[in-house]
């Protein structure tokens, strides 16, 4: 694009078009990044509960079968609604995660969150929605568009207008890209724009587009005017907000640049505030690379990142301040299928394998 390539240093946002990498227009506003995310909704009958599984259960809440020929389910960012009135049913809603669960099971299923188990139900239902919500469209505020948009607008056919492979890639106040957003989605409609005479208010179809959720927006608001410069911001958030700062830890980490530290060199990771699995990654990652830095968000990427090109470079040392805090709460986890291992020890193995010598304190 050519019109405002100054605008574009300064624009939040940026619509670009994946295969060829051109940008079909900038803005500073969107409006519909955030709602709330369509959820499914299972009832568990006949549940026995093993703890109280009420508000925000976990990240990852996997449904284990008894039957063995058949691989535990996922529900991710899961939520217990609590009993269904005069039932002995208990009602849970979730993302159906890439190993969700079928419409129904019937059959004894467990169910854990990864560290505890939460009960166990005798059979399961799907409860579908009695009719779909349509999904609120995406409109971009102030649009300053590109050559290859403005021709698409003015041929105004349908298949001009399909954005099939379509990306919003998002910066903070600084400029340095922060994450980008796959939009599989079609232009709804366009009008002139109070941003000014040659901007436009861009509406997109928000079929195929799942929206931030809502509860995550102060932590964006938050990395939108960039990186921390203290460690440990994230200390005070609960285990949600953690994974949704994580998140936006990871996808900045795989749009920068890093450069490694020549080996030898001695790290100290702050072990207060790891009480949780996002905290082990969060911790690790600003103890290698700083406050806000990425070493792994899971043992395969910590992994990847003990093999270089994350600001890491073996032999090093680590300095584990208050590891106490990571082993009483991680050392007792569950593999999808329930089997119990020690994740502390096996974060201690990897790192001892990738070359980085760690000291407890």
């Amino acid at each position: 694009m050519h019109e405002d390539e100054g605008h574009r240093g300064r624009a939040r946002y940026t619509l670009t078009e994946e295969e060829h990498g051109h940008a079909w227009g900038v803005c500073a506003e969107v409006e519909g990044l955030f709602g709330e995310v369509q959820r499914g909704t299972y009832k568990l009958f006949g549940w026995v509960p093993r703890t109280e599984v009420h508000g925000w259960v976990g990240d990852r809440v996997w449904l284990v079968p008894d039957d063995e020929t058949l691989g535990p389910w996922l529900v991710e960012d899961a939520e217990g609604l609590g009993r269904s009135p005069g039932t002995d049913s208990l009602v849970l809603v979730g993302l159906d995660g890439y190993e969700g669960p079928p419409e129904a099971h019937r059959g004894r299923v467990r169910v854990h969150d990864g560290h505890r188990w939460l009960g166990a139900c005798r059979e399961f239902v799907r409860v579908l929605p009695p009719d779909e919500q349509s999904a609120h469209p995406l409109v971009l505020r102030g649009l300053a568009q590109g050559d290859q948009l403005r021709a698409a607008l003015i041929k105004g056919t349908r298949r001009a207008l399909e954005l099939e492979q379509a990306a919003l890639e998002i910066r903070d106040d600084g400029g340095e890209p922060l994450t980008e957003l796959l939009l599989r989605t079609r232009v709804r409609a366009w009008r002139p724009s109070s941003y000014g005479t040659d901007r436009i208010d861009l509406e997109l179809d928000g079929g195929s587009f799942t929206p931030v959720p809502e509860y995550a927006r102060p932590i964006w608001e938050r990395w939108f005017t960039g990186p921390p410069d203290t460690k440990g911001v994230w200390g005070g958030l609960d285990t949600r907000l953690r994974n949704a700062w994580l998140d936006l830890v990871r996808e900045r980490a795989c749009r920068g640049t890093r450069r490694d530290r020549p080996a030898g060199h001695a790290y100290e990771l702050d072990g207060r505030h790891v009480t949780d699995e996002p905290a082990l990654y969060l911790a690790l990652g600003e103890a290698v690379n700083g406050p806000g830095g990425y070493f792994g968000g899971c043992p395969a990427a910590l992994d990847d990142c003990l093999g270089g090109a994350f600001g890491y470079t073996a032999p090093a040392s680590l300095l584990w301040r208050e590891a106490a805090t990571a082993r009483e709460h991680l050392s007792q986890a569950l593999t999808p299928d329930g089997r119990p291992y020690d994740l502390f020890g096996m974060v201690l193995d990897a790192l001892a394998q990738g070359g980085m010598h760690v000291t407890l304190a």
